[in-house]
């Protein structure tokens, strides 16, 4: 067991002097490292030759001591492990205070402190940084601002100079000759076309001009000098202040340069309207636009248009879906459809229901007065929502930019075709992978290029109709948001009101009755503001403050209760609802007829047409029979009458004559009429529509003149009342006593 235990000594030794030769040699290297890097700081520094050797010379006998150390440290961490081998208990301690005390982490904690120690002998000369002042944009008038304070405070001196200067008094030519003469000048200075006397040491100083350039030529000044042995001193010139006279240089320039700038900068900005001359090709949507907050709950009264929407949405939301069945992703939509009925809503809706972005521009924005103007700003618009994408692109009023080719006066070269012409290839190069829909909006799909509207470009049309009963009281509800209602609203009776209206006509109505509640003190919204509303959008506001004849009144009298009569006495028509005889608008009275059913009609009869003509020939009908005469105030309903007439014959083959055959392709907004018949045959288009005008107002003289009791009783009830209601109307058609009037405060 003694022969063993030496034998783990003799090993524990050798194994000590090897890490201590090991130890040794690193730290040789180490020293190596150190005093390079020692000179190369103190190279870097230009330190003097004698503090490097002082320091070098420090930094051995440091290092030396510092290996004494450690090499002592190493003994006492020998003996340790062999007082430890002995008096441990297991043979597990022994590798885990080599790891803690092991010779790399000795080596590493001295080559730490011989660095540190090495920077704290040549600490690193500071970079002393100048602060960046000029940092930021340049600012123009701040630069102008600091020239112009320096300049005053150059020339404060210039200043205080010129307060401490003597007073001096100019006298005449003759005054300081004779000033000379009598010795109250003894010194005498010559200054630019002046000379100056002094006397008793500057106090008093007197001034005139020279009549020669120089004071050596005036002989008579010159022999006074002589005689009285008086000194001359000939000045300088005042010089102005450096700093003034290059700011008086340069100042012109530099306010040319300003103005320049000025203009620059507002003509880039575009403010007041003005050109932007260096984003001419830029377009005027606003470039990462924020995701639209309309939805589908915000659009009401089209649900077919809403349905055919939804699939683009979901093209949007999950394009990879309908990718893996082999299916492409539409790249336009054309939405159609009369102003107001909701085009430019739903398109935001799309946006809002899929959460992409939504880049909207009209198409008149995209025609400018220079050739390639608007192609530049379609390639800027797709170029923007690449980069967005997924996203939609809504142009509206498509047509301003999208018309036939061909009919302009520039032939190829007109803006409007350049600019459609990008726009086809714009819509004709999206890849497949590319998640861009095109919305566009018009309401004259006719006018549209071919090439525009080809699967492709446009796949779909989607027809945004005018709401019926139901959806223009869907729409009600969504625009009555944020106003509050009386008990007494009915959104039922308001939607049968307003037949034809579509959703911004709506939402005006709402908004003209929210005034009227307004106007008259009420916080809520009562029936009576929308009806008012309803009829002062349709026809204007009334003109009760109108002084009116009493002859007048009874003729317009006659002339709304023949309408109502007629009205009444015909099958198939929609009931009267209200008469009146107060001016509105451009009518001195109006007769309102109103459907019973929610059930609007679709279609047109021939009966109905007939029935029409006969309602707009009541009123002049009914002054012929009453007054023997006529008036002005049929010259409307003639007019849509001799309309209907027209159509009926030439549009819609309700003749026998002619049959079911097109005689007149005018449409809407055409400068010349379009007639598909000859001369002769007009003259029998004439006599049809003749005849159709004379037969309706005879038969509607004879509904009046058999009835003549109840247009009496109407019209009467009308001069007593202004206005009946449809209660009142049918009471007084049967014949019976009309209620007492109503009180009008409606508060």
């Amino acid at each position: 067991m003694e022969n063993k235990e030496k034998l783990d000594k003799e090993k524990d030794k050798l194994a000590g002097t090897e890490s201590t030769k090991s130890e040794k040699s690193k730290e040789n290297e180490i020293e190596k490292i150190n005093k390079e890097d020692e000179i190369e700081e103190v190279n870097k520094e230009e330190i003097n030759k004698e503090e490097i050797n002082k320091e070098q010379t420090d930094d051995e006998t440091t290092e030396n001591s510092e290996s004494q150390q450690t090499e002592s440290s190493q003994e006492k961490i020998s003996l340790e492990k062999e007082s430890n081998s002995e008096n441990s208990e297991s043979e597990n301690s022994e590798p885990d205070e080599k790891k803690e005390k092991s010779p790399k982490d000795i080596l590493r904690e001295r080559q730490e402190e011989i660095k540190r120690r090495l920077k704290e002998d040549n600490p690193k000369p500071q970079n002393n940084k100048i602060p960046n002042i000029f940092r930021g944009k340049f600012n123009f008038k701040g630069l102008i601002l600091l020239a112009f304070v320096i300049a005053i405070v150059m020339s404060i001196p210039t200043i205080r100079n010129e307060r401490k200067k003597i007073p001096i008094t100019d006298v005449t030519y003759t005054q300081f000759i004779e000033l000379l003469k009598t010795s109250k000048i003894d010194k005498v200075m010559e200054k630019e076309d002046y000379i100056i006397g002094s006397f008793d040491n500057d106090t008093n100083s007197y001034r005139t001009r020279l009549l020669t350039s120089r004071i050596g030529d005036d002989q008579k000044v010159m022999s006074v000098l002589e005689e009285k042995k008086i000194p001359i001193q000939s000045l300088p010139p005042e010089q102005p202040n450096a700093l003034i006279t290059m700011l008086g240089s340069w100042f012109p320039f530099i306010l040319l340069i300003g103005i320049w700038a000025f203009m620059l900068n507002r003509m880039n900005k575009g403010n007041g309207g003005g050109p932007q001359i260096f984003n001419m090709g830029k377009s005027k949507t606003k470039e990462g636009e924020s995701i639209s907050k309309v939805t589908f709950k915000d659009v009401a009264g089209i649900v077919e248009a809403k349905a055919e929407l939804e699939e683009v949405v979901e093209f949007l939301r999950e394009p990879d879906k309908f990718k893996k069945v082999g299916a492409k992703i539409p790249k336009g939509v054309l939405l159609l459809g009369a102003p107001g009925t909701g085009k430019t809503l739903l398109a935001k809706a799309v946006a809002g229901e899929a959460k992409v972005p939504f880049f909207s521009m009209s198409g008149s924005e995209f025609v400018e007065m220079f050739v390639g103007v608007g192609a530049s700003r379609v390639r800027d618009l797709f170029n923007k929502a690449r980069k967005s994408a997924p996203c939609i692109v809504f142009i509206d009023e498509i047509d301003a930019v999208g018309r036939k080719r061909g009919t302009g006066s520039g032939g190829g070269n007109d803006e409007r075709e350049q600019t459609l012409n990008q726009l086809l290839v714009e819509m004709d190069g999206f890849g497949n992978e590319e998640t861009i829909i095109v919305l566009a909006a018009t309401n004259r799909p006719d006018v549209l290029d071919r090439a525009l509207l080809r699967p492709g470009r446009f796949d779909r049309r989607v027809y945004v109709d005018v709401p019926d009963i139901k959806g223009r009281e869907a729409i009600l509800r969504v625009h009555l948001k944020g106003k509050t209602l009386d008990k007494d609203v009915n959104l039922k009776a308001i939607a049968k009101q307003t037949h034809g209206l579509v959703g911004a006509d709506l939402a005006n109505l709402l908004n003209e009755a929210a005034i009227l509640a307004a106007r008259a003190g009420r916080k809520n919204i009562k029936m009576i503001d929308i009806q008012e509303a309803t009829e002062k959008v349709a026809m204007g506001p009334e003109k009760k403050s109108r002084v009116v004849s009493e002859k007048d009144r009874k003729i317009t009298a006659y002339h709304e209760a023949g309408h109502a009569v007629v009205t009444y006495n015909l099958k198939g028509v929609d009931p009267v609802y209200k008469v009146t005889i107060v001016p509105r608008g451009w009518a001195g009275g109006y007769t309102m007829s109103l459907p019973d059913s929610e059930i609007e009609k679709t279609h047109m009869l021939k009966s109905d047409f007939v029935n029409e003509i006969k309602i707009l020939f009541g009123g002049r009908a009914s002054e012929e029979i009453i007054f023997e005469d006529i008036s002005t105030g049929a010259s409307q309903d003639i007019e849509r009458a001799t309309g209907i007439a027209n159509a009926m014959v030439t549009k819609y083959g309700m003749v026998s004559k002619f049959g079911p055959i097109l005689l007149d392709s005018t449409r809407d907004g055409d400068m010349f009429r379009s007639r598909n018949y000859s001369e002769i045959t007009g003259k029998e288009v004439d006599d049809e529509i003749f005849k159709i005008i004379n037969e309706n107002y005879k038969e509607t003289l004879e509904i009046l003149k058999e009835h003549r009791t109840q247009l009496e009783a109407v019209a009467i009830a009308l001069l007593d009342r202004d206005t009946i209601n449809k209660e009142e109307f049918e009471a007084a058609m049967r014949g019976e006593a009309l209620p007492p009037l109503e009180s009008t405060d409606i508060n």
